[in-house]
């Protein structure tokens, strides 16, 4: 895979990415879609990035290797940045502690500094109140409650893929509020939630 053979984000795409991330981070846990491309294409969690980076942005892109992230600049001419120093960032790969805790988090005099990281995961299931999850992954998922402004009362996901101190590592991340990071978690077939620092999260595994 090289940055000649995928096709740049058409405008109509770009827009549709935008709306969908605007509409994740405005409505916390509702779980939306981002339009997939085709097979070849780039991997979902990249695609905010590519609609998003340009040149005044920096952007980092954790992957196994470092085709994607010379996907980025090919497409975007966003500069790489180191992942503290990054305001966009897309984890190709599961994030451990460590790299979720090193987000840019802003400061509380200019909190808009903070970065917006897309992390995959590997499923996220919405769980209607007064139900336990279902599927062959409730068994390794990690149930996030929900509560805060865009959410009436609370809400569950079950999602498959987090890293295992997830909630207390991202409560860390929002504890200088209005400083934070904003995440997107998103599922390899698009599905896609939001959780801006607005955003209390509790957990539980089931």
């Amino acid at each position: 895979m090289t940055a000649t053979t995928i096709a740049p984000l058409s405008a109509t795409q770009s827009q549709l990415v935008f709306r969908a991330v605007m509409e994740a981070l405005a409505r916390p846990g509702t779980v939306g879609r981002l339009p997939v491309a085709e097979a070849a294409g780039p991997p979902p969690a990249l695609l905010p990035l590519l609609a998003l980076a340009d040149l005044g942005t920096p952007a980092c892109v954790l992957a196994d290797s470092g085709e994607w992230a010379d996907v980025v600049r090919a497409m975007t001419f966003a500069p790489a940045a180191a992942l503290a120093e990054a305001r966009l960032v897309s984890a190709l790969r599961p994030v451990t502690d460590q790299e979720l805790a090193s987000l840019r988090t802003g400061t509380p005099t200019a909190p808009e500094d903070g970065a917006l990281a897309c992390l995959s995961v590997t499923g996220i299931q919405p769980l209607p109140a007064g139900q336990g999850p279902d599927g062959a992954g409730a068994g390794q998922g990690r149930v996030l409650r929900l509560s805060g402004p865009g959410i009436a009362g609370s809400t569950d996901l079950l999602v498959t893929g987090l890293p295992p101190g997830f909630a207390a590592t991202r409560r860390e991340l929002t504890s200088g509020f209005p400083a934070g990071a904003d995440l997107l978690l998103v599922a390899p077939d698009g599905n896609l939630a939001g959780l801006p620092r607005t955003t209390q999260i509790d957990e539980e595994t089931r």
